[in-house]
């Protein structure tokens, strides 16, 4: 028995690897002297025990907490799974710092890595930055950017502070201010002042108007510590946490006075000042205390019967027009750092935020300061669980995974060969050189490039639907707030986008703001998919349209039999009808049958026979008749987009029958018919798709001409503004300086040509750019207009008016020379009159507005001399003459030379 043993054991099958085998056997260790009784090896058995532990490991993501001093991210991170890094590993797939981080680290993560901090971000995160931005914004937008307190930067903005409080005095009014550093934390530096000549200049610093009317818990002052999450910037997605502190002033409060001015703990709500003072409490109840929960503030509220849902409607909209304000400067940044990266890939950056808002008596939130590294230290017990939750929801939704690491690596190793390994581009020589080809052959390339950006655009969406999945199951405590499902509020967040776009980026960087354009539009999966297979129905359609041409067939060689060439014929007969199906996606029963005696077949292949078999000596008799297939020009970008409309809209009128032509153009005499190649192009094809395009480019050439109508009527009603006066004082002011012309020419001359430089021209021609840009975007209805033909001629009037140094426009005032006319006689474009009509009212535009900013400057600065007395008589009469000096003491002197006298010999009294 003991001898079958191993044979009864080898012939049962073994499940285990032999690795695994020779694992137990090494461990196991049989002694004879005890009985049989197994040993282990505990050296073998810590081995074994090391390796599950490597394995582990290897199978968990890593974290980076080098630069953070916070012990409440080190849990959160070690609950979520991840292994704490002892060192400053950069290639962990989480980092975490508790200060800024340099562009060039962010330019070096990897795909997979995570970092807690965007670049760009400063521009809301400093206060004097964040002063400066909303001012910005709020000119352009007053009604939407009114929720931070008046602020001046100083030293920049001193004289204008001084200039505000010299008028406080004249009313008998005093205010409160706050002086805070540009740069500072903490409440560090912070003070108040009752009379603002006291401020000191020559500091860095922002100055507030003091909010002395606030809304009191339990007679203390206090502000709200909201916390946002920013998980994107390519595009922007936001999020807002639902609980948050309230942090309480330690001192019972009063209105600031000369007595109370310097008791901080009254009027500062900063824990770091608070703390310190004896009668800050410290209680693990929420509802207690100097630090409560927001939950708790939301139930105290409701109970005293306020609309809670409405004030937090409120903050949302204000931490979202904050978010605005940043937005193109985080695009830009992170555009820099990342660059090569599409649109709608996984962001290496998220951010934290904790916004300070206040609440005032009327219970309107106001924001006072954003911080992008909030204090996650956890003092009380309400610190742990507000901070632990929030940071344990922010990892789910940053969606870190092991696989993403492999992954990232293969991308990258496939991109490397296919951009070194792919085949290379060279230029393609075709046999035909004529200029139609060489037109298709352009828009083929576009239209390829189309397809590709809609593809990425496809890619994009389905990227967005699949992040949205995952965020809706992981949200926690979390409520997504921007992209949101209301589409009015969404419209008007990216309206407020387009916004800030124009005002920060001033014309630069346009494809940022395609992309997010782009990227908020409301475009559907299905909508782009239609868009991706008309752009293939029209690559196919050129495609079949520049078919290369092979050598011709000779034919004088005898053929072998009619049937065969029948059916060779049938055959690819077939294959033409179902191409021209692809390719005009109608049905071919809509194209009319040819008449006579020859049409026996009712099907579709006997009609097409007959019309259009390349075989057919008809081909050639009807194209003689009609003449050389016509092209379409290359129309506008307008024109372009309603090819799809056209194509729903398409005429089922089609070509007479070969018999028909055949009786139209020769009545009763035959007709001789000609033999032609078999590799002619086909003749059919290409006339039913010239026909239709001609009708779509008629269609086209009509919609143009009346919204180009549109634009001219439109333009004439456009008038100059003039600051403080309505517009028929500005029409006055215009009458008056062209009424006394003689005077003022000289001085609008030098104004425009020596006063101002190169870049103020352009500003003022500017003014009538942008409002011609925002009424073509308007009359058109499209928000990139600068692929317009009409708009890319306007561009062309307004550099010609900036031509040598503001001369071209200096020469529209002159009746003998209009210079900016040469650049369409000297070119080949073809220029409607009514499109010249267009262009010449923008030059009387220019011109208007010219004159209105020279007589606005002049009124400001008191320049303008006066008009000379007309009452008087003079020899010969002549109007007086004038001669202009400096006195000596900055000012402007002017003195009447006789008649007789030469300008030159005037003296200096």
């Amino acid at each position: 028995m003991p001898a079958a043993t191993p044979d009864s054991v080898r012939s049962t099958p073994v499940l285990q690897t032999t690795a695994s085998i020779h694992s137990m056997a090494s461990i196991q260790t049989v002694d004879a002297s005890q009985g049989g009784h197994t040993h282990f090896d505990e050296s073998v058995l810590k081995k074994s025990q090391l390796s599950k532990k490597s394995r582990k490991r290897k199978s968990q993501a890593t974290a980076n907490l080098y630069g953070t001093r916070y012990d409440v991210v080190h849990a959160v991170v070690e609950q979520a799974g991840m292994q704490v890094s002892k060192e400053d590993d950069p290639k962990c797939y989480l980092i975490w710092s508790d200060s800024f981080v340099q562009n060039e680290r962010i330019a070096e993560l990897k795909s997979y890595q995570r970092i807690n901090h965007f670049p760009g971000m400063g521009e809301i995160c400093r206060k004097d930055c964040l002063a400066r931005n909303i001012s910005k914004m709020s000119r352009k937008r007053p009604e939407e950017f009114n929720f931070t307190p008046r602020t001046w930067i100083f030293p920049a903005e001193y004289c204008t502070f001084q200039t505000y409080t010299k008028e406080l005095r004249k009313r008998k009014k005093q205010k409160t201010f706050i002086v805070k550093p540009a740069n500072g934390a903490m409440g560090n530096g912070i003070s108040l002042y009752r009379n603002g000549e006291k401020i000191p200049q020559n500091e860095h610093i922002i100055v507030q108007e003091y909010m002395d009317k606030p809304f009191l818990l339990d007679g203390y002052k206090f502000d709200l510590r909201v916390y946002v999450l920013v998980t994107s910037c390519d595009p922007l997605r936001v999020f807002l946490y639902q609980d948050g502190l309230v942090r309480m002033g330690t001192e019972k409060y009063h209105s600031p006075t000369d007595g109370n001015i310097d008791e901080l703990c009254m009027h500062l709500t900063n824990y770091s000042v608070n703390k310190h003072n004896e009668n800050f409490q410290k209680d693990e109840d929420v509802s207690k205390g100097s630090k409560r929960s927001i939950r708790y503030l939301n139930n105290f509220l409701t109970k005293n019967g306020y609309d809670v849902p409405l004030l937090w409607f409120n903050i949302q909209n204000l931490i979202m027009k904050t978010l605005i304000v940043a937005e193109p400067h985080m695009l830009h940044a992170y555009r820099m750092c990342r660059a090569g990266n599409h649109a709608g890939n996984e962001s290496v950056c998220f951010e934290v935020l904790g916004f300070d808002i206040f609440l005032d008596k009327k219970l309107k939130p106001w924001v006072f300061e954003v911080n992008r590294s909030p204090s996650f230290g956890t003092d009380e017990k309400i610190d742990y669980d507000i901070k632990s939750g929030l940071l344990g929801d922010a990892i789910k939704l940053m969606n870190i995974r092991v696989s993403d690491k492999r992954k990232s690596i293969s991308a990258e190793r496939a991109e490397a060969e296919r951009r070194l390994l792919g085949p290379t581009k060279r230029p393609e020589h075709h046999s035909s050189t004529s200029k139609d080809d060489r037109v298709d052959r352009q828009r083929k390339i576009a239209i390829d490039k189309r397809k590709e950006e809609l593809k990425q655009y496809l890619n994009m969406i389905r990227m967005d639907r699949k992040r949205e999945e995952y965020e809706n199951r992981h949200m926690g405590g979390f409520r997504r707030i921007f992209p949101t499902e209301n589409k009015s509020q969404q419209a008007q967040w990216t309206q407020l986008l387009d916004d800030a776009f124009q005002v920060f980026l001033s014309g630069r960087a346009p494809a940022l703001q395609k992309d997010m354009s782009r990227a908020y539009s409301q475009y559907k999966e299905a909508e782009i998919l239609d868009m991706i297979e008309q752009c293939e129905e029209d690559g196919v359609s050129l495609t079949a349209a520049l078919a290369p041409r092979g050598p011709k067939v000779n034919c004088a060689l005898p053929s072998s039999s009619a049937t065969g060439v029948r059916g060779s014929a049938r055959q690819k007969h077939d294959d033409w009808v179902s191409r021209f199906k692809r390719l005009s996606s109608m049905p071919t029963a809509d194209v009319p049958q040819a008449s006579g005696e020859e049409t026996e077949d009712t099907g579709d292949e006997a009609m097409w026979e007959k019309n259009s078999p390349p075989t057919s000596p008809n081909i050639r008799r009807r194209q003689l008749s009609n003449g050389p297939p016509q092209r379409s020009r290359p129309t506008s970008s307008f024109a372009h987009r309603l090819s799809s409309e056209t194509r729903e809209q398409r005429s089922t009128s089609r070509p007479l029958s070969s018999n028909q032509l055949g009786k139209q153009s020769t009545g009763s005499h035959p007709v001789v018919q000609r033999t032609r190649s078999l590799t002619r192009p086909l003749s059919a094809t290409k006339r039913i798709i010239t026909n239709h395009s001609k009708e779509t480019s008629n269609v086209k050439s009509e919609r143009e001409e009346e919204l180009t109508k549109r634009t001219l009527s439109a333009l004439s009603d456009m008038r100059i503004k003039f600051p403080g006066k309505t517009d028929e004082e500005a029409d006055t002011v215009l009458d008056a300086i062209e009424g006394n012309w003689k005077y003022h020419k000289p001085r609008i001359a030098s104004y425009w040509l020596v006063k101002l430089d190169s870049i103020k021209r352009r500003k003022v021609i500017d003014i009538v750019r942008m409002n011609i840009r925002a009424l073509l975007q308007r009359v058109w209805h499209l928000n990139d207009v600068d692929n317009l033909a009409l708009y890319r001629i306007f561009c062309r009037v307004f550099n010609r008016l900036l031509w040598s140094h503001g001369q071209g426009l200096w020469n529209c005032f002159s009746t003998s020379q209009c210079s900016w006319e040469t650049i369409f006689s000297k070119s080949t474009d073809v220029i409607s009159p009514m499109e010249m009509s267009c262009c010449r009212r923008i030059v009387q535009l220019c011109r208007q507005c010219l004159l209105i900013v020279y007589q606005f400057a002049a009124e400001t600065k008191n320049a303008v001399a006066p008009e000379p007395v007309k009452t008087r008589t003079y020899p010969g009469n002549e109007p007086p003459k004038y001669t202009t000096w400096n006195n000596g003491n900055g000012a402007i002197a002017q003195r009447m030379v006789r008649a007789g006298h030469p300008l030159g010999q005037a003296q200096q009294p």
